[in-house]
């Protein structure tokens, strides 16, 4: 019988470019506009691609379906000369009908609506999805893409709550521990998965390369 297997496993984890919403801090999630980057946020994505092929060990680029992780992608994987596979797994949080609103008018509009979403990972916004819901499904993800790429290092590019979830998971936080992590548009961070279960969180919220 074969004995099991101790491969390291690395996910590169990147958040999109900023988008016209970005700026305005609203919430954009899977349920909306789906908007695309905007010119910083191409140039975002640019100098990430950048910093990705220099790492020279990038095997295979994974995607969000929404627009704004293809985009950011797309710019990646032509230097690394890979394909894009898309994995609805890393889409962001659905914020229902807050999608396209500040968080200001979401605390004026829907005060007891958002004090629950704030206090509880099993609350969705009206319409949307929690982030249980969004921890369920970012876990199955992660373990499909972990089978399909045991030993490799792969580039997820996706979203805020999906890259806090997996460091959150990887590091054995607690929910809310998502509420105090931030994440910079076209950071990257770096999650290492060991073949007998262990977890090491290799970097976070890198924007080194969107200096200068």
């Amino acid at each position: 019988m074969a004995g099991p297997s101790f491969e390291t496993t690395t996910f590169v984890l990147l958040r999109h470019g900023e988008t016209v919403l970005t700026g305005q801090r609203r919430f954009s999630g899977s349920g909306g506009s789906d908007p695309a980057l905007s010119e910083r946020g191409r140039w975002q994505a640019a100098r990430a691609a950048d910093a990705l092929a220099a790492r020279g060990d990038i095997s295979a680029v994974v995607s969000s379906p929404l627009r704004r992780c293809q985009e950011t992608a797309a710019a990646s994987a032509e230097l690394l000369g890979l394909d894009v596979s898309l994995d609805a797994g890393l889409r962001e949080t659905d914020f229902g009908i807050w999608d396209g609103l500040t968080s200001a008018e979401v605390r004026a509009r829907f005060p007891d609506e958002m004090a629950g979403w704030l206090a509880s990972p099993t609350a969705a916004p009206p319409g949307g999805e929690s982030f249980g819901a969004v921890s369920e499904r970012v876990a199955l993800a992660r373990d499909g893409l972990l089978a399909a790429h045991a030993g490799r290092t792969v580039l997820l590019v996706s979203h805020v709550t999906p890259i806090k979830t997996l460091v959150r998971l990887a590091l054995g936080a607690p929910d809310e521990a998502l509420f105090r992590m931030h994440l910079d548009p076209a950071a990257l961070s770096a999650v290492a998965y060991f073949g007998d279960g262990r977890t090491s969180l290799r970097s976070y919220n890198d924007t080194g390369h969107l200096r200068g």
